[in-house]
């Protein structure tokens, strides 16, 4: 007989990779961490960035072939599961998500060979046909749950087939046709920079010592001071949809989560919704609720008027819209009509182009209208333009109906001018409009001080 030799008491197994082709539970979870998990300098675990695993053995050593030696079973050390970034105090939100699903929770064709390469976006559901969204498309959106106030819930699904979670929530904004999770989010996006961050990108927190419940992503709708340090947040969480102003990057875990921007804007991924030229009066005032009045926010606070929103702005018409409005007007030197808290032509064309001086401190916004002539007494005053449109019931509108018979447009009018706004009351002022050789946004039927001027003239 021969005797073997001995071997090394510790058997170390390195740089282990798994197969790139390997569906696995575990194979599935580590590409995905690997991915996406934020980086070392931004809070992420080291673990989580390492395409290679170790794992060590303890071997008793071997006795000799006919000794018969006991050889000693050892058990492998569990690596050490990845530190959330942030305070090591907070912790994650509740919210845990659902898989990856189609509308209503329908399954996905799965993938197969060619269809896709064998990396973490095997895991990402093929984008939707729906036409690619706006920035304000996307805030819209997100608006839409909070007004409907959509309960929070991993498995329930709300009435448009978005899963009621976080990454259903953003699924459903930026309209990719299918429910993800904040794993494969990225898929459909680019990393940015905080500075680069935009209304309508996210902001994503994964976990991957808790891939469902200790992760989390929010939608950013504009910083909501000029410091940066504070954003408006849409986000999926219990008990449901919220719209808060949000410390950066979040309440907790802050370190760790990751700016990205969906790639399937419309018109690419710098796609803004600032337009340049005026939308129309109507877009603003009481009752208006779209993607200008959130714009017109966002610039109001860029110009100096983030402490007139207690929340940010958003695409309903509100008393702090007006205030900030009002305020940047009377910075410009305006007053009466041309400071009446409305956006006209040029109050648009300051902010959209930088114009002019920005809200001081000390303006106040709250400089109050002078009061119309009445008729017999001369030319009435312009009283502002949140006198018109719909919703509007008082003596302006009867009075500007008057005078549109007068002048000869009173033809819209089936019964005859009244104090209550109604189309016949902006197809007339239109009809006038047009007759001075305006059109597009000039004669868009609502009344400002040039409309007025020349109506009373």
């Amino acid at each position: 007989m021969t005797r073997t030799d001995h071997l090394s008491p510790l058997l170390e197994f390195d740089e282990v990779e798994p197969d790139e082709d390997c569906m696995c539970g575990g194979c599935s979870a580590r590409r995905r961490a690997r991915l996406h998990a934020a980086p070392v300098h931004e809070g992420g675990h080291a673990a989580a960035h390492s395409i290679r695993r170790r794992a060590a053995v303890l071997v008793a050593a071997v006795g000799t072939a006919i000794g018969g030696g006991t050889a000693a079973a050892g058990h492998a050390t569990a690596a050490p599961g990845p530190t959330p970034g942030g305070s090591s105090t907070a912790q994650p939100p509740q919210t845990p998500q659902g898989e990856v699903s189609g509308l209503y929770g329908r399954p996905l064709p799965q993938p197969s060979a060619g269809r896709y390469p064998q990396d973490a976006r095997s895991f990402a559901a093929p984008r939707g046909a729906a036409q690619a969204p706006t920035r304000a498309q996307i805030i819209q959106r997100a608006q839409g749950w909070v007004d409907q106030q959509v309960p929070y819930g991993m498995g329930s699904y709300w009435s448009d087939g978005y899963r009621q979670d976080c990454s259903g929530f953003v699924s459903m904004a930026w309209g990719l046709g299918s429910n993800q999770t904040t794993w494969t989010l990225p898929n459909f996006a680019e990393r940015i920079d905080r500075a680069d961050l935009q209304p309508g990108d996210v902001l994503i927190y994964n976990n991957p010592a808790s891939p469902q419940s200790g992760s989390h992503v929010a939608i950013f709708g504009g910083w909501t001071d000029s410091s940066r340090t504070r954003y408006l947040a849409y986000e999926q969480t219990a008990p449901g949809t919220k719209k808060r102003d949000t410390p950066y990057a979040y309440w907790n875990n802050s370190g760790a989560y990751v700016p990205y921007r969906y790639t399937g804007l419309s018109g690419g991924s710098d796609d803004g919704t600032t337009a340049t030229a005026f939308p129309g009066a109507d877009k603003f005032g009481p009752g208006a609720n779209n993607a200008y009045v959130t714009e017109l926010g966002r610039l109001l606070v860029q110009r100096g008027g983030a402490r007139f929103y207690s929340e940010g702005p958003d695409p309903r018409w509100g008393e702090a819209d007006r205030q900030a409005t009002q305020a940047f007007q009377q910075a410009q030197g305006w007053r009466g009509a041309e400071a009446d808290g409305i956006p006209g032509k040029d109050t648009w064309d300051y902010l959209v182009n930088g114009k002019g001086r920005d809200i001081g401190a000390g303006t106040t916004g709250t400089t109050p209208l002078p009061p119309p002539v009445r008729p017999g007494t001369g030319a009435p005053a312009f009283p502002g333009r949140q006198h018109f449109g719909p919703g509007q019931n008082n003596d302006q509108v009867r009075l500007l109906g008057e005078q549109l018979v007068r002048k000869g447009f009173g033809g819209a009018y089936g019964v005859g001018p009244g104090p209550r706004w109604s189309e016949s009351d902006r197809r007339a002022v239109q009809a006038f409009q047009q007759a001075q050789g305006w059109h597009g946004a000039e004669a868009d039927g609502y009344p400002g001080p040039d409309t007025w001027r020349r109506l009373f003239a």
